[in-house]
């Protein structure tokens, strides 16, 4: 894979969106440690086929997601897989944070429009509607479950400064990332994500290259 080589830094408490090409890989990384982002995936060219926390759980037959899992689109379809992960806990149940989250769970007379409004921001000039938005699998995030009373808590994230997960497209997709506006979820601060993308396309070319170089030094030495 060829890096893109900016990383990208999503401020705290925003999102963005962007698209990916099957066989590009997007590397989320936790700059300071103790921060969730919230993830969506939509087929680009299909929107109606998303990523589904209920199919990806039933399929794993289990909570927690690492290396070598796949995400599920709504079809049944994998859209992302989990290539390379140094935390070991991330969260598939709770839906984005929102000004309905802030105004119903904190109380706040003046809520945040949370994830919930960033990803709906970032999303709508592809043409996302609100009601499009599923549960995002929210990287970094540490939710234990009670396992006999099925009670749960939001707990500090385990990410620590530099840790990341990588995910390879699995199809063409558009994109949805945020740094998470819930201070529970992010342990009392509100802090930047980054990401950076490997453009598969841009590997290939640079593994032609090469090959194509190596065969010209070959038959020169050969002619030598």
């Amino acid at each position: 894979m060829c890096a893109d080589a900016r990383v990208h830094e999503i401020a705290p408490r925003s999102g963005v969106a962007f698209t990916l090409d099957a066989g590009d890989r997007l590397i989320v990384i936790d700059p300071r440690g103790e921060q969730v982002a919230d993830l969506l995936a939509f087929n680009r060219h299909d929107l109606d086929e998303v990523i589904s926390s209920g199919r990806t759980l039933d399929y794993a037959s289990r909570i927690y997601l690492t290396t070598g899992d796949p995400l599920y689109s709504n079809r049944s379809n994998v859209l992302l897989r989990i290539v390379e992960d140094t935390v070991g806990r991330h969260d598939f149940l709770l839906t984005p944070c929102s000004a309905d989250t802030f105004r119903i769970i904190c109380g706040d007379a003046d809520p945040h429009r949370g994830c919930f409004g960033n990803l709906a921001h970032a999303l709508a000039p592809y043409g996302v509607a609100l009601d499009r938005i599923p549960v995002a699998f929210n990287c970094f995030m540490n939710v234990p479950v009670d396992g006999a009373t099925g009670t749960f808590t939001v707990e500090p994230p385990l990410s620590r400064a530099g840790d990341r997960i990588t995910f390879e497209a699995e199809a063409d997709l558009l994109i949805g990332l945020t740094a998470c506006s819930a201070l529970q979820s992010n342990n009392g601060s509100f802090k930047p994500i980054h990401y950076r993308i490997e453009r598969a396309r841009e590997a290939g070319r640079d593994s032609n290259d090469r090959s194509r170089s190596d065969a010209g030094r070959n038959a020169s030495a050969s002619g030598a």
